[in-house]
């Protein structure tokens, strides 16, 4: 073989090793997202877990609060459907956005709970309340970590897909940037919830 023949083989040999070299950091990377939004997966288990108990001890207590209840536990359900939803499509940015979405309402459900809660003593001083209410105060932390962690991985991600030359080998392979977890939607739900009772 010639000296030029040499060449292309080096040259093509290099852009085939660079090319594997960046879709398996590109795959790393996909995983890594998987597996932060599988930490959220948890906590949120956990908090749908949670939820039932939490009503149930307040249901004795606010009988004549059916609609906040009621509320908490359709929004859980809607919330349960937009995860299981994630899980089927982990990289769709509309599922992702259904889920944020379910999760605020169900946020803004819970806060209003709470709310109410706080106005009956005999209920806030409920050693079975206040253990529900510490723990589901202890996910919902866990929760924003596991949503700051998987942002990052998935900020991440986007930035190595997106910067040339990985941007080729990327779009290429078809890999789609990853969705954010936004914790509000609209300005209503940035507002803090109002009871009047």
């Amino acid at each position: 073989m010639s000296a030029t023949a040499w060449v292309v083989v080096v040259v093509l040999v290099a852009v085939l090793v660079w090319a594997v070299t960046v879709y398996n950091r590109l795959v790393q990377l996909r995983n890594r997202i998987a597996n932060a939004f599988g930490q959220i997966d948890v906590q949120l288990k956990r908090r749908y877990d949670l939820i039932p108990n939490l009503v149930e001890v307040a249901r004795g207590y606010l009988a004549h609060e059916a609609a906040t209840l009621e509320a908490v536990i359709q929004a859980r359900s809607q919330a349960q459907g937009a995860v299981a939803a994630v899980r089927a499509a982990p990289q769709s940015a509309s599922a992702m956005g259904a889920l944020a979405a379910a999760e605020g309402v169900l946020g803004g459900s819970l806060g209003r709970l709470m709310v109410v809660a706080e106005s009956y003593p005999e209920l806030k001083a409920d050693a079975t309340m206040q253990s529900l209410s510490e723990e589901i105060t202890s996910t919902e932390n866990r929760l924003g970590f596991a949503r700051q962690a998987y942002n990052d991985q998935a900020l991440e991600f986007n930035d190595a897909a997106a910067q040339f030359p990985e941007l080729v080998v990327a779009r290429l392979l078809s890999f789609a940037p990853a969705p954010m977890l936004a914790s509000t939607q609209s300005d209503e739900e940035r507002a803090a919830p109002r009871v009047k009772f």
